[in-house]
């Protein structure tokens, strides 16, 4: 049965938009860093309002939050690419992974990971993924080591969970998921508990991508970080989605937007039908085991690569709105107790 929680930890509800991007963007990664300069938010990667192959984009975009406006920064190395996924550790930004598509329609996925610089405004190179991956899901523990959790690899999905270590610039393989290896799906992490939600699963017998609604949570070994107890819990409210938004408050999960209709990046279906965006919000208490609905979004969104916390601010950046249409949206709240 399922369990709604009456409070949360933190108020999620009241969402307003905040400034635009410089330029319409979708599927873009995130990250958010504290600098000497204040609270930052990164844009990185995605699919411009083309919607085509050759919109495919490497922009990087910076918004200092005591500012109402956000600027170009020094583009992504290398190739643009879709479905990238970004965490910040002690200063820096680190990004992974992504997928190019070529002018055939073929896919790639890239081992990249890029490393940004705020103070010096410089990208580096790290030690690459060692199972190139794209559309997985991500997230930051004890400040240290960053997780990623399944996705796409070229041809299929992978049960891999890979952690990187930015102090050392060394990858670790971790406990795999036990359950179908999926894409597209949303998770973060809690404390020491990796959640994530739902994405695509692939069947074979006949070959074709499923959205699938399942909800997971992982707790991490203190003792050993690639020790990880998996075990099923009960499904969020409302729907499966595909590329909804993740991220972290203080002791739960939120999770916002996204679709119920999978597609690959153009916003139509795998089925053919035009793809719509949600509105819905809820959160998940790891520790109570709680799933509880909040207030939607002002305007459905999806094709998103996570939320960010600022500060006393979630932002969800970019995404594709109503129509399919690739946007300069952002939207921001403020969080506050009940």
């Amino acid at each position: 049965m399922l369990t709604i929680a009456l409070t949360v930890a933190v108020q999620v509800a009241g969402w307003e938009a905040g400034p635009p991007l410089p330029r319409p963007v979708s599927n873009n990664a995130v990250a958010a860093v504290e600098t000497s300069r204040g609270w930052e938010v990164y844009a990185l990667l995605g699919l411009d309002s083309s919607k085509r192959w050759d919109g495919v984009v490497n922009w990087a975009f910076r918004w200092n939050l005591r500012e109402d406006r956000w600027e170009d920064i020094e583009p992504v190395p290398g190739p643009g690419r879709l479905a990238g996924t970004a965490q910040a550790v002690r200063g820096k930004v680190y990004l992974f992974g992504g997928y190019t598509v070529a002018q055939d329609g073929s896919e790639q996925s890239l081992p990249n990971v890029d490393i940004y610089d705020p103070l010096t405004g410089r990208w580096s190179s790290g030690t690459p993924i060692p199972v190139p991956t794209d559309d997985a899901s991500s997230g930051v523990w004890r400040d240290s080591l960053i997780f990623l959790v399944s996705g796409w690899h070229d041809r299929d999905n992978i049960a891999n969970v890979q952690i990187y270590d930015p102090a050392r610039d060394a990858w670790q393989q971790a406990t795999p998921i036990p359950g179908p290896p999926v894409f597209g799906h949303a998770g973060t992490i809690v404390g020491d508990a990796i959640v994530y939600i739902d994405g695509v699963r692939v069947d074979r017998d006949p070959r074709r991508f499923v959205l699938q609604k399942s909800s997971w949570q992982g707790e991490i070994d203190p003792l050993d970080p690639t020790r990880i107890a998996w075990r099923r819990v009960t499904d969020h409210p409302g729907g499966p989605l595909y590329r909804a938004g993740a991220g972290t408050l203080v002791g739960s999960a939120i999770f916002a937007g996204g679709t119920d209709n999978p597609y690959n990046y153009d916003g139509i279906g795998y089925d053919g039908i035009r793809s719509e965006p949600l509105t819905s919000v809820f959160t998940y208490d790891p520790g109570a085991g709680h799933w509880s609905a909040a207030a939607p979004l002002p305007q459905g969104v999806m094709d998103l690569r996570g939320i960010v916390r600022a500060g006393d601010r979630l932002v969800i950046v970019g995404g594709m709105r109503d129509g399919q249409r690739v946007g300069t949206g952002v939207w921001v709240r403020r969080l506050g107790r009940p």
